[in-house]
């Protein structure tokens, strides 16, 4: 499953399911389409992660059909960019499937109604699951009486207990920390953790201490944190959807970087798709000549400015440009793209 928000997401008003639903297809991206419209709404959707489920198909298979789906209106990879109420900014990228073909038209439509949308619930990361409880192994019994088992200490008590480790001067004795007990679960119950409690009773203590348990209750006493106000807390940030941009289905570019046709960017749609033995060619020819091409393109920068330049002159050192240019060639041949030429 991907993180709240993200991962599959049904567009609405879809056709009911039928036998001939993606009959208009090719066997591999009608068997793939299958595979995507049975998964749960916020399943994470790249080709990679499919690869790793779909039991026929590799991630370059996966990514091709990917396009392809793209392309017949069943996919959409759209950017969202959230302002919260607290002024925080973040772009998001919402992946939209559609069990129906739409046209091109009908996915600008739906993209510039996203626009404004409360997504309150939808930008915070995370994703909870319930998970049902395994039901506990019924013990035989051989009946005699079972006896109750000594309960586990609380976490003030052993955040009590722990004082010692932290700091020797403020060793407590047992009875001291059942004293305390009720003092340091309230701190816990009011919000603080067991480390912010750990360091409200070590922090600027004097050299000698000569009754660690009296310091320790007159600073649980007046260091008490201020109750959790829950009417404040029960409500979250409002979010809401500011701007709305189409994006690439193979590639990270949007609109603003590139020209998207139909959820695909121009440069990816004039790239043919590359073959198992080239992309095992292409890291072939990455591991063997990756420290011997990279130091020769770094003397041809090098004779181009007129010898070696110091990198606090240089925009961006060249050592990283030569590392981010194999970097980014290796991902490409992994996500079945042809690398890019050198452009120093």
């Amino acid at each position: 499953m991907a993180n709240t928000g993200y991962g599959k997401r049904a567009t609405g008003d879809e056709d009911p399911h039928a036998d001939p639903d993606f009959a208009h297809l090719l066997p591999r991206d009608a068997e793939i389409a299958v595979f995507i419209d049975h998964l749960d709404d916020g399943h994470a959707m790249g080709h990679k992660v499919i690869a790793a489920e779909h039991p026929h198909y590799g991630q370059q298979a996966c990514r091709t059909s990917l396009k392809s789906l793209t392309g017949a209106g069943h996919l959409r990879w759209i950017k969202e960019h959230i302002t919260v109420e607290d002024n925080s900014m973040r772009w998001v990228t919402r992946t939209y499937w559609s069990r129906t073909p739409r046209s091109a038209q009908w996915w600008a439509e739906f993209a510039r109604e996203r626009h404004g949308r409360d997504v309150t619930h939808d930008y915070q990361p995370g994703l909870a699951r319930a998970e049902d409880p395994a039901p506990e192994p019924e013990s035989e019994s051989d009946g005699t009486p079972e006896t109750d088992p000594t309960p586990e200490p609380s976490a003030a008590y052993r955040t009590l207990t722990r004082l010692r480790s932290a700091d020797p001067r403020m060793g407590l004795s047992e009875a001291e920390c059942r004293a305390l007990e009720p003092l340091a679960a309230e701190w816990l119950s009011r919000g603080a953790t067991p480390a912010e409690l750990t360091r409200a009773l070590t922090d600027g203590l004097p050299p000698t201490i000569t009754n660690p348990g009296g310091l320790a209750r007159t600073r649980l006493e007046t260091k008490m944190p201020p109750k959790k106000n829950d009417a404040v807390q029960t409500r979250p940030l409002r979010a809401r959807v500011t701007r709305v941009l189409m994006a690439c289905a193979t590639c990270d570019a949007d609109e603003r970087t590139a020209k998207i046709i139909n959820g695909v960017c121009e440069e990816c749609r004039a790239e043919p798709d590359m073959t198992e033995e080239e992309i095992k060619k292409g890291f072939e020819e990455i591991a063997y000549l990756g420290t011997t091409t990279a130091r020769f393109l770094k003397q041809k920068l090098e004779r181009r400015t007129g010898g070696p330049v110091p990198d606090t002159f240089r925009s961006v050192p060249i050592e990283d440009r030569v590392h981010y240019h194999y970097r980014d060639n290796r991902d490409r041949i992994a996500n079945g793209l042809p690398p890019r030429r050198w452009k120093p």
